[in-house]
Order: structure tokens, then sequence, then C-alpha cells
């Protein structure tokens, strides 16, 4: 029997255009992500982010955080410093931008997470749900990084 082998990261990019459904609609896909952990999600426009990496995990038994903060994120896995974290095979895990946020040793704080898709000049690229109400491929500060996990090898 072949073996078929698709990592997190290729699985997440068949979701790209994957988006919430404006007015009082919901996508169900975003729903399923949302409630595979959580009960009380009952539309698509709450923060889903974390959703979304815990729903590509699931789906290959990978480990995840189980829980809809993006910061829950940096309690699993390897640390990776930025220069060595690999576009496909890294999650990156950031503060919001509104107001002063607390560290990293803050999970219950607002934030995003993503899969590393890659790194330029004072900016690092994410694969994520919630970004600008859909998955895609989004540039964010560098300064706004508060960790990479390496939650597989």
């Amino acid at each position: 029997m072949r073996k078929i082998e698709i990592t997190a990261f290729e699985l997440a990019e068949r979701f790209i255009g994957s988006k919430e459904i404006a007015g009082t609609a919901s996508n169900p896909l975003i729903l399923a992500m949302l409630q595979l952990d959580q009960s009380w999600p009952q539309k698509d426009e709450v923060p889903w982010c974390s959703a979304f990496i815990n729903f590509v995990c699931w789906l290959l038994r990978l480990p995840r955080s189980k829980n809809l903060w993006a910061r829950s994120w940096l309690t699993l896995g390897k640390i990776i410093p930025l220069e060595e974290a690999e576009a496909g095979f890294d999650i990156a895990i950031l503060k919001r931008t509104m107001g002063i946020q607390p560290g990293p040793e803050v999970i219950n704080a607002p934030g995003h997470v993503g899969f590393f898709a890659g790194k330029e000049e004072g900016v690092i690229l994410l694969l994520g749900g919630n970004q600008d109400d859909s998955v895609n491929v989004r540039r964010f500060m560098r300064k706004d990084l508060l960790g990479i996990r390496r939650i597989f090898e």
C-alpha cells in the first residue's frame, strides 16, 4: 500500500479563498473549524485563526492546542528562532497591533497565528485563517512576532 504524504502547509493551501459570509449567514466550514473544540461559536464573525490551524492539524492527526486563543500555540512544540524557521513546517504566533500588548508569557491575550510562509525585509508571511476574513497568505510586521513553534518533525 502506498502512503500519501502531505504537509500541514500544503493542506492549508487547499483552503485558500475560504472566507466568512457577510451578514447574518455563516460559512459552515468556518463554523466546523470553530466548533471542533468549542461549542459556543455560533457564527463565523469571531476570531478563527487558531481554529483554522487546529482544524488543519486535526485533519493530519498532528498535535494541536485545542484552544481558540491564538497565543495557545506558544505552549506547544519546539521553540524555533526566526533565522531557522522553515516555510511550510513552522507556526508563527503574533501579538495584535492594537495598543500595548503583553509578551508571550500571557496566553489569554489577543494574538494571531498562522503557518509560517517566509520572510522579507521587516515582515513575515503567514498562511492563515481570519486574515481579512479569509484564508490567504498575508504579510505581518516582524516586530509583532511572539514566537515560532515546530509542532512536528
